[in-house]
């Protein structure tokens, strides 16, 4: 596996892993309404252009694929971890976050932050991180619940 810093090249790929990741691993915390408002997220090239310019965003890939994507936003947010639907459980998103959180330590960040779904709430507690609440987020019409969620750096 290698992984690299994000570029705008990676957005195409980058979308869709977050489309199909979201419909498929996600289906047993949210609704198919839910889902359908949340990875019509995807459709906002704006947004995802700005990630990739003013965040730093990694990219994971495996023999050329993308396996998956996080970016640190701010120097201490989380603000997007996806792993590819067909790469869950082999320890990418830990190995991305573990080069997430390093680079927050460098940056000297003493605390990192993130907004998290349910889905992720398992693997961001096993990462150290306490929910400080829980949120309703209303998305195109639908209400989804998600975690806000912080780990203190050492």
């Amino acid at each position: 596996m290698i992984i690299r810093k994000g570029t705008p090249g990676d957005l195409t790929e980058m979308r869709t892993l977050f489309t199909d990741t979201v419909t498929t691993v996600c289906q047993n915390d949210y609704t198919s309404d839910q889902i359908n408002a949340w990875k019509s997220g995807a459709e906002n090239e704006e947004r995802w252009l700005r990630v990739i310019d003013s965040q730093l965003v990694i990219v994971a890939k495996i023999n050329g694929q993308m396996a998956g994507f996080c970016n640190l936003d701010q120097g201490n947010y989380i603000d997007l971890l996806f792993v590819h639907k067909d790469f869950q459980h082999q320890g990418i998103a830990r190995k991305m976050y573990t080069f997430i959180e390093q680079e927050a330590i460098i940056r000297r960040e003493k605390i990192l932050t993130a907004d998290v779904s349910k889905t992720a709430r398992p693997f961001f507690e096993k990462m150290g991180f306490n929910v400080i609440k829980e949120q309703t987020v209303h998305v195109k019409g639908f209400d989804l619940t998600n975690y806000k969620m912080e780990k203190e750096l050492n």
